[in-house]
Parts: C-alpha cells; sequence; structure tokens
C-alpha cells in the first residue's frame, strides 16, 4: 500500500495534499521517516572519510529531510486541528521522538567528528554562515549530552523521553478541560451584552451541540464576556473556571505534571553541570543569567504595581457606588475596567468592533508588508486541512516567496492561544526551498468576523513571526526563520504589532462592515490615545508569570508549584484582583514542552528592543521609511540565527537599548 505522507507531492507549491491525508497515514510515515533519518545519520557517523563541513555538518542538516516534511504537517494538524487519533498518536511519538534525538547525539563516531572539526575551525577556511552553524550544532550536542558517558548519559536520555511524554500529556490535559467546560446561558443572561458577545456565545453553542448560547474558555470569548457582563455571579463562574484550567483533579489534573517536569529538568541541568534549569536554558539567551532577567523584571514591576493599584481604588470606587461591599476582585475587574474606559475614553468596544472586520486586518497586515518590503498576497484555491483555514501565495516582483496559511478561528479541536509554525522551512542546501508558513489564532467566529483591538494585535504579531519565516534567506535551515534565541523570536512579532498603531493605516483599513464608512478621526484619536490604558493590570499579570517562571528554574525545583507560586506571589505583594496571566496548572508555555521554560520573560525582553526598533522609524522618514526597512529586513528578518542576537539588533540599530523606551511605550515612565 501507498502511503501519501511519504510520495512526492504533486501539488502547487508542493503543499501537503491534505484532502488524501489520513490519521492512519502518520503513523508508518513517521517510522518510515525516522529509520530514513537514522539510516543517514549512521552513513555520516561511519563514513571512512576524515571529517569535513561537507561530509558532516552539511549532511547532518540533510539527514532529516523526510522526518521534517512529515512531522511539519503532523505537529501543525495536532495543534489546530486535535482529534482522538492524533491525540494518541501525540502521546505515542512523544518518547519515539525524544529517543530519535537521543541516538544521534549519543552517537559517540559522529560528535567525534564534530569535536574534530570544531577544534580546527579555525584551518577549515569557513563562511561566516558555515561557522555560526559549526558552532551552534557543536553546542547543540554538548548540551543534549554528547560528552557524557556511561550512566550519566544514559540517565539523560531517560529523562530526556520522560520530559516529552509529560509536555504532551500537559498540553492535551489542558486542552481537554478548555474542551469540556462550557456554562450554558439563558436569554435572561444575555442582558447587557453587546451584540458582538451575543452572537460569539450562539456561536459557540453550536459548536458544543448545546440548546442556546453558551460561554467558553476561549479568550475571543471569555474576556468580553468578563468585560461586559453585569452579572457577578456568572462572571465569577466563568473566571473561576478559566483559572481552574488544569487543576480540577481527575485524569487531566496538570499539578503532578507541573512538579515532575520541574524535578526533571533541574536533573538533567545538574547532569549537564550546571547548578540549575535555570543556568542552563538562560546560557544561550540574550539575558545570559537569571539575575539579569530578574533586574530587567523588577525595573517594570515597581511601576506596574503602583499603577495597578491606583487603578484598583478607582475601580474599587466604581463598584461600591454600585452598592457591591467588598474588595474587588479578578472577575470584577475587567468589567469596571471597561466602564471606566468608556467614561474616560468614551471607547466602547461594541462601537469598535464593526470597524475591526478579520478581513479588513488581514487586509491591513498585508499591505503593510506590501509597503515595507515589497510583498504581495494572492489567494490559493487549494485544499487545506480544515474548512476555517485560508491561503495565499507570497510574491515579490512576481517572484514565488512563499505560502501564508491563516487559521483564525476558535474552535474545540484547537489549542489555545495564538502562534506561528512552519510546515516548511527556508533553506538553500539541497535546492531553494521556499517556506509554508502558518498562523493560528482563536479568534470568535461571526458574519461577519469581528475583532477587538487586542485580537488584531494579536493577528499583527503573529504576522511579525509569518514575515521572519517568509523572508529568512539563509543556506542552512538549522539557522533559518525563527530559529534565534528565545528572547529574540519576539521582536520581529511586537515590533510589527506597532504598524496597527499608525494613523494611516486604521484611517484606510478601519472601515465599518455595513456602512463601509472608516472610522471617524475623533474615534480614531481617542483608541490611540487609549493604548497605555489599563497598562498596570496586564503588566503586572505578565511580569508575575514571567517571575514565577523564573523561581521555578532558579534554584532548587519546588515539590509542591502551588506553593512556590504563591510564595513568589506574596514576595512581590501580588494585588488581590489581578491574576496571573497564566497560572502552573494551565501554564502551557513553560510545561507543554521547553520552549519558554524559564523564559517566558522573553517577550519583555523583547519588548526592550521592539520600543526601541519602532522609535527608529519614528525618528527617520515615519513608518514606512524604505532604509529602514531594508535595514530591518537584512539585519534581522533575513537572517535567521545567523549571527548572536544582540550582533543582529546592533547591525540594524547601531545601538542596544535600555529598558526606557518600554516604560514610555507602556505609559509607566512618570508613575511614581
Amino acid at each position: 500500500m501507498t502511503n501519501v505522507l511519504l510520495e512526492t507531492w504533486d501539488t502547487p507549491f508542493e503543499l501537503p495534499p491534505f484532502g488524501q491525508i489520513s490519521d492512519e497515514d502518520f503513523g508508518p510515515a513517521i517510522e518510515v521517516a525516522l529509520d530514513a533519518g537514522r539510516a543517514g545519520v549512521l552513513a555520516i557517523a561511519q563514513q571512512a572519510e576524515a571529517a569535513t563541513f561537507e561530509n558532516t555538518i552539511e549532511a547532518l542538516e540533510l539527514a532529516d529531510g523526510l522526518l521534517d516534511r512529515v512531522a511539519g504537517v503532523f505537529f501543525n494538524l495536532a495543534g489546530a486541528d486535535a482529534t482522538p487519533a492524533r491525540e494518541a498518536l501525540q502521546r505515542e511519538f512523544a518518547p519515539k521522538f525524544a529517543a530519535y534525538s537521543s541516538e544521534i547525539t549519543n552517537n559517540t563516531k559522529l560528535f567525534a567528528r564534530i569535536d574534530d572539526l570544531w577544534r580546527a575551525r579555525d584551518d577549515l577556511g569557513l563562511s561566516d554562515e558555515q561557522a555560526r552553524v559549526l558552532l551552534l550544532t557543536h553546542r547543540s550536542f554538548v548540551r543534549s549530552g554528547a560528552a557524557l558517558e556511561g550512566a550519566d548519559g544514559a540517565r539523560l536520555t531517560e529523562v530526556k523521553s520522560r520530559l516529552a511524554v509529560l509536555g504532551t500529556e500537559f498540553m492535551q490535559n489542558l486542552l481537554a478541560d478548555e474542551r469540556a467546560w462550557f456554562m450554558g446561558l439563558a436569554e435572561g443572561d444575555l442582558a447587557g451584552l453587546p451584540g458582538f458577545v451575543v452572537e460569539a456565545a450562539r456561536a459557540a453553542g453550536e459548536e458544543k451541540g448545546a440548546d442556546g448560547p453558551v460561554v467558553t474558555l476561549s479568550r475571543s470569548l471569555i474576556v468580553p464576556f468578563l468585560q461586559f457582563s453585569p452579572r457577578r455571579d456568572l462572571r465569577e463562574i466563568a473566571y473561576r473556571a478559566w483559572g481552574a484550567r488544569g487543576a480540577n483533579g481527575g485524569e487531566t489534573d496538570n499539578l503532578g505534571i507541573a512538579a515532575e517536569t520541574l524535578a526533571l529538568r533541574e536533573e538533567r541541568a545538574k547532569l549537564l553541570g550546571y547548578k540549575n534549569f535555570a543556568a542552563y536554558k538562560l546560557e544561550t539567551e540574550m539575558a545570559g543569567t537569571a539575575d539579569k532577567v530578574r533586574e530587567l523584571l523588577m525595573a517594570v514591576w515597581a511601576p506596574a504595581k503602583a499603577q495597578a493599584e491606583a487603578d484598583s481604588e478607582v475601580l474599587a470606587a466604581m463598584m461600591a457606588d454600585d452598592g457591591i461591599n467588598g474588595p474587588l476582585e479578578p472577575w470584577d475587574w475587567r468589567y469596571y475596567s471597561e466602564k471606566r474606559r468608556s467614561a474616560e475614553h468614551d471607547l466602547d468596544e461594541a462601537q469598535l468592533k464593526p470597524y475591526l472586520s478579520l478581513d479588513g486586518m488581514i487586509d491591513a497586515a498585508f499591505d503593510c508588508a506590501n509597503r515595507l518590503f515589497g510583498l504581495e498576497f494572492s489567494a490559493l484555491d487549494v485544499p487545506l486541512y480544515h474548512a476555517d483555514a485560508r491561503a495565499w501565495e507570497v510574491t515579490r516582483n512576481g517572484k514565488h516567496v512563499a505560502v501564508f496559511i491563516g487559521d483564525y478561528f476558535a474552535r474545540g479541536s484547537k489549542r489555545s492561544g495564538a502562534w506561528c509554525s512552519a510546515m516548511r522551512s527556508q533553506k538553500k542546501l539541497g535546492g531553494d526551498t521556499r517556506p509554508i508558513v502558518v498562523n493560528v489564532c482563536n479568534f470568535a467566529k461571526g458574519e461577519p468576523a469581528l475583532l477587538s483591538y487586542d485580537d488584531a494585535r494579536t493577528l499583527f504579531h503573529e504576522f511579525g513571526h509569518a514575515l521572519h519565516q517568509m523572508l529568512s534567506d539563509v543556506t542552512y535551515g538549522s539557522i533559518s526563520g525563527t530559529s534565534v534565541a528565545r528572547d529574540f523570536v519576539e521582536l520581529p512579532s511586537q515590533l510589527y504589532e506597532h504598524w496597527l498603531e499608525v494613523p494611516e493605516v486604521l484611517e484606510k483599513f478601519a472601515i465599518h462592515v455595513e456602512t463601509g464608512e472608516a472610522m471617524p478621526k475623533a474615534l480614531l484619536g481617542r483608541l490611540l490615545k487609549a493604548q497605555t490604558y489599563d497598562m498596570g493590570f496586564s503588566t503586572v499579570e505578565y511580569v508575575a508569570s514571567a517571575l514565577v517562571d523564573l523561581d521555578f528554574h532558579d534554584g532548587d525545583a519546588p515539590s509542591n508549584p502551588m506553593e512556590s507560586q504563591k510564595k513568589t506571589l506574596q514576595g512581590l505583594e501580588m494585588p488581590h484582583a489581578i491574576g496571573m496571566r497564566h497560572a502552573t496548572p494551565h501554564f502551557a508555555h513553560i510545561f507543554a514542552g521547553d520552549g519558554y521554560s524559564s523564559g517566558y520573560y522573553s517577550y519583555m525582553w523583547s519588548e526592550v528592543m521592539d520600543a526601541d526598533a519602532f522609535a527608529a522609524f519614528e525618528e527617520a522618514g515615519g513608518p514606512f521609511d524604505p532604509e529602514l526597512a531594508k535595514a530591518l529586513e537584512t539585519h534581522i528578518l533575513s537572517a535567521g540565527g545567523s549571527q548572536e542576537a544582540d550582533a543582529l539588533y546592533t547591525a540594524f540599530r547601531g545601538r542596544m537599548p535600555g529598558v526606557e523606551a518600554l516604560l514610555k511605550g507602556r505609559g509607566l515612565d512618570q508613575v511614581a
């Protein structure tokens, strides 16, 4: 029998033939791809010829071609459109992929060849890019335990395998809790809710097979419900359910997984000679040490907390005016903050949303990319993995650049949040490979789909990641696109958000879906003026999460993560009415894999740079200055991981920034 995943894809742009792929194809295809990868690596390690960059490093870059192709399809689908079969396959694949990775790094003959090249690197005549790839390859092997021997090496393999399993279980438990919970709303419960929230609740009810409208744990629905529902009792139920994800006991409880994960990470770090996991993880990041991370976060924490406490007094007074006794609670903050925003800035989310259609904001993101980088986007009529997904061909001067896929609507089969991934990454080695880039979001569905301003910012953010992938121009796949330091990867995405705030962009694309009229200038002015509104709240909830993450990993692993979380928040004197953005049981950034573990601070580290980088445009010829746009592409977006992050940024800006631009951008620079 043939397996379409293993065949040559005779499709437009060699897109995966989604209409022909079944879940039953993945297991056999992954096994074949793993075997092919093993054979390729074995051939590299056992060849008689002395090691050269070409027969070892470049050969290793190409060894996983089939596995990259098959896994690229599977893991994109598993995150964006899960099925019971795909979830079972994820659990099955996790230890297999970990074992495969360990087989490669534990291959002593292979590492000996890489080590020989590393020792002779100054005599090899390598290009700058080749020297970078050699450094990263050697460092990756060492940090994966290639230099360990005997029992330590064997134990590290066991630890990595178990961590892979735990990360998969954590994410699937979280998805199960998010999928299972919803709160039905009677018609009377809809009173006070804007039309777009009612419409989203009805659509969610249909998706859940309920008799009427429901509130789910999708951020795009629960947040506006907490903003607008006058029913304090229902807000409390919804908020508590949102906060309890992953901590409901039973088979989907994540607390034991979190504790075991932290213990194994500490063991992993110590096997490799580091004092703790934070020291191991941060060694290769821009920050370098936990002390530097904490210094940044605390510099922002103090003014943010002061602002949040001042705001809480105002909101508590508003609640008292409504005749409600007692303290301001987390399920009250968004409701009264929205009221205050409407009063102080004359902004009503229900008034704004008709101007922020999904299609209009997609067009805005595309238009900015055209003006900055000359990219053009043409809709493609091709089979995709879900009816909600859309695809575009990306070209420049008539030449194919990439395929971009957008999958924007929330559904039960999709994990929460928003992300960018590449089904295929750019590289030149072995032929000019152009990327297939995917943006996945969880916006509420509607006819037409309307976004909040935060949703629109998320769309621009993820598209910034997509540009990093699409404009990549390197030879080696291992340094392509977003393959950069974790605390640098958010720079392109967060920087791109700034173009949503450019008045001429909103003047052109913030068009009312019914009247076709542009957003009135007065409303636009109030919207842009309010961009730092409630920044104390959003900064506190983020920084608290980042500090909890750092404390988890900077020292002995806590046996009780919830007690560790509590201790950190008490030490910070966390405001009562603000919850962490991501509490431990649903902190997927750090527990559903190692991606942001000891690294959730990365968004703020990158924000220091993105605020400074956009200031460069403001200081020059404006937001679409062609020379700066070219420099941004040359030194950051196209460069991938070809140099250290600070070198890339300095090449663009001429210097590294301080925290001042970040505080100013958040409106916290004048807080006492």
